[in-house]
């Protein structure tokens, strides 16, 4: 899924403006969040210790979907951070854990992720889950512009409430998500998702198109 060009379609364009200037695109694949963006991926280092392939800042650094991989979100966004220029942005998105991983870890529909992500919790049902607010809190001389979770064409009658054991649910899941999406025809995708409520089963609506996602925005003040 092109989750970068997916979430500049809901983007407003106080939004698209932060996108002005020199940037860079960490974990980008295909989908790079603007043509002129330096691209950042697998091929060009590792982004849990970006600092030993990237020297120069940026007026903006953009991550979207890749924080979720970094064995450190901690770490790796320390290093994102120092990217940042004075009076730059640092932008990125992560899964909601209670909307896209619901309750099931590892992860049923992605499992290269090694982390999950609240905005702010006290506690959470993830062993690795981590407090949005609190990462972006951490890093030094942080603005916060917003931090909201994206959740637009979500169903939240399919966010499921039974909890199945794990090969069963990735089973299910897996199985009434290709239904939903792909059955063949609407009559068919409309009783599969019925299917899905009725047996209260997990779904990855973001294959289907919805959003199930965190976005964080933070200025880095400019120096007096």
């Amino acid at each position: 899924m092109n989750e970068a060009s997916k979430t500049k379609q809901i983007w407003s364009a106080t939004e698209r403006a932060l996108l002005e200037g020199k940037g860079i695109d960490i974990g980008c694949g295909p989908d790079p969040v603007t043509p002129t963006v330096r691209k950042f991926d697998l091929a060009d280092g590792d982004a849990n210790e970006i600092g030993r392939f990237v020297s120069e800042q940026f007026d903006y650094v953009f991550s979207a979907h890749c924080l979720e991989h970094m064995k450190d979100p901690a770490h790796a966004l320390a290093g994102w951070w120092r990217l940042v220029r004075s009076g730059g942005h640092l932008i990125v998105l992560v899964p909601d854990e209670d909307l896209y991983e619901q309750s099931y870890w590892p992860s049923l529909f992605n499992t290269d992720h090694k982390s999950t992500f609240a905005i702010s919790k006290t506690d959470s049902w993830s062993p690795r889950s981590f407090n949005v607010l609190d990462l972006m809190q951490a890093l030094p001389g942080a603005e916060i512009v917003s931090i909201e979770v994206h959740d637009r064409g979500y169903d939240r009658y399919l966010l499921h409430t039974r909890k199945y054991p794990r090969s069963l649910a990735r089973l299910l899941g897996n199985g009434l998500t290709a239904a939903i999406k792909f059955g063949g025809n609407r009559k068919l995708g409309n009783l599969s998702r019925i299917l899905a409520r009725l047996l209260r089963a997990p779904v990855d609506q973001t294959y289907l198109g919805a959003f199930a996602q965190i976005q964080a925005i933070v200025r880095k003040r400019e120096l007096a």
